[in-house]
């Protein structure tokens, strides 16, 4: 069976789209989305294409574009066309290229589909190798077993309908399909450059691979398709015992220790519970510890609070009252929270002391309005005097906070940026310098 057969065959028995449907094909100019292109075509599919332009390789990225509107023209087909730049968006959002590159690519794909729902879904190019980097990048990264399912061939995703219709087939297959139909396609030299994971991983670990196991390729391919169907089963099994387990009392839910802990794999059951609340991989031992920890004792996701109460496990959201967030305007002198106030005012004495409770900050890096907010899981800062972030959780450890503790601190935030974990200590980027004139002065008082 050659290439277009299987592809026809896969989309058939997967019911991944059919003739009826309008597709909208993600082309880069490379050889997969130009195969995909070129099989979509000649199978007949009804498709309008997409192309982003990153504007990472300056004249090369022009080129990929000008070659996918030649091959839009040659099909007859609607090119939908953007540009992006992905540099100013990575530093602006503090994220690694790849990621900004993905993001902005999806969150387009996601517009189109929302500007017309006559799209039945987007097409990808993802192939067969590109699974497997997938599969070995999650293991590495410790993603259990949903992550070594690799990539789904339908996947409804944050918002998109995304298909991979190319999962099936190896890329030495494709480049051989495209050769024989005399296909023209541009090579990214940026993927042969190691400082990206994916790169390292196809680039290094798995050539390196196969010179002890020349069949790993297909063998992996072979295990993404046993886990899949694994990992099914698990979830099905995991669903009986949290039924068995779980007691829902309105709005939170309640597990007898003394069951859980007759069930075997109790660490597992206890992640597969709490992750959909809000809870991390790492929480999972802390709420093994408190199996036999004292009743009262805690754990704080950003929405739910996991409370061991005499021999029950408790779930239950965190109740945030109206008052938890207050915003302070430019003209605001003071702020009343929680029995304490902040008083605020600007200032041209930048005389530093050591009082934790009055700091200085750098006036022309604050855009008001500020906001007055507890913490919460997830948040980070870049405590002073350190040039790399810090979690915030991780700093409460640091700093030897119980669990009382922690949930008495608040931050002040300007633009989405921490500037003072209140009390405790401020965000290095604010802080005052040779260069600074006028100061930001906020100084917390307890009006009890």
């Amino acid at each position: 069976m050659n290439l277009l057969e299987q592809f026809k065959s896969n989309v058939e028995t997967q019911q991944l789209f059919s003739s009826a449907d309008r597709l909208l094909l993600a082309v880069s100019g490379g050889v997969d989305s130009v195969v995909l292109a070129h099989l979509c075509h000649v199978a007949g599919f009804s498709f309008e294409m997409a192309h982003c332009n990153f504007k990472l390789r300056g004249e090369e990225s022009d080129a990929d574009a000008a070659l996918v509107q030649s091959i839009a023209r040659h099909y007859n087909v609607v090119l939908h066309q953007i540009e992006f730049d992905t540099n100013a968006y990575a530093k602006a959002n503090q994220i690694n290229i790849q990621i900004a590159a993905r993001n902005l690519r999806y969150d387009w794909f996601n517009a189109l589909l929302k500007k017309d729902n006559t799209i039945h879904c987007i097409l990808t190019a993802h192939h067969a190798d590109d699974n497997i980097e997938t599969m070995l990048m999650n293991f590495f990264k410790g993603t259990g077993l949903k992550g070594l399912q690799g990539m789904a061939a339908k996947d409804g995703g944050i918002g998109h309908r995304i298909t991979r219709p190319l999962l099936f087939a190896n890329k030495s297959t494709l480049i051989a399909y495209a050769q024989s139909n005399q296909l023209i396609w541009r090579e990214d030299a940026s993927n042969e450059s190691n400082y990206y994971t994916r790169n390292f991983c196809r680039n290094e670990i798995l050539p390196t691979i196969e010179k002890a196991f020349p069949s790993v390729l297909d063998n992996l391919q072979n295990s993404i398709h046993r886990f899949k169907e694994i990992n099914l089963i698990f979830e099905n099994a995991i669903a009986k015992i949290l039924q068995k387990l779980v007691q829902q009392k309105g709005d939170e839910q309640h597990i007898p220790i003394m069951k859980l802990q007759q069930e075997s794999g109790v660490e597992t059951i206890l992640y597969e519970w709490l992750k959909s609340f809000g809870f991390s991989a790492h929480q999972t031992k802390d709420a093994l510890h408190l199996l036999t920890a004292d009743s009262g004792k805690h754990l704080l996701s950003s929405t739910h609070r996991l409370l061991k109460n005499r021999q029950w496990l408790i779930i239950s959201p965190i109740q945030l009252s109206n008052d938890s967030i207050f915003l302070i305007e430019a003209n605001t002198s003071t702020i009343e929270f929680q029995q304490q106030k902040i008083n605020i005012a600007t200032t041209t004495d930048l005389q530093i002391n050591d009082s934790k409770q009055s700091v200085l900050l750098d006036i022309n890096n604050i855009h008001f309005p500020l906001m007055l907010r507890r913490w919460k899981q997830g948040d980070y800062f870049y405590p002073l005097g350190m040039t790399k972030k810090k979690k915030l959780s991780r700093f409460f450890v640091d700093q030897k906070l119980s669990i009382l503790e922690k949930e008495q601190v608040w931050v002040v935030e300007s633009d989405k940026k921490i500037i003072w974990v209140i009390g405790k200590r401020i965000d290095n980027r604010f802080k005052i310098t040779d260069h600074t004139k006028t100061a930001l002065k906020l100084t917390l008082i307890s009006s009890k």
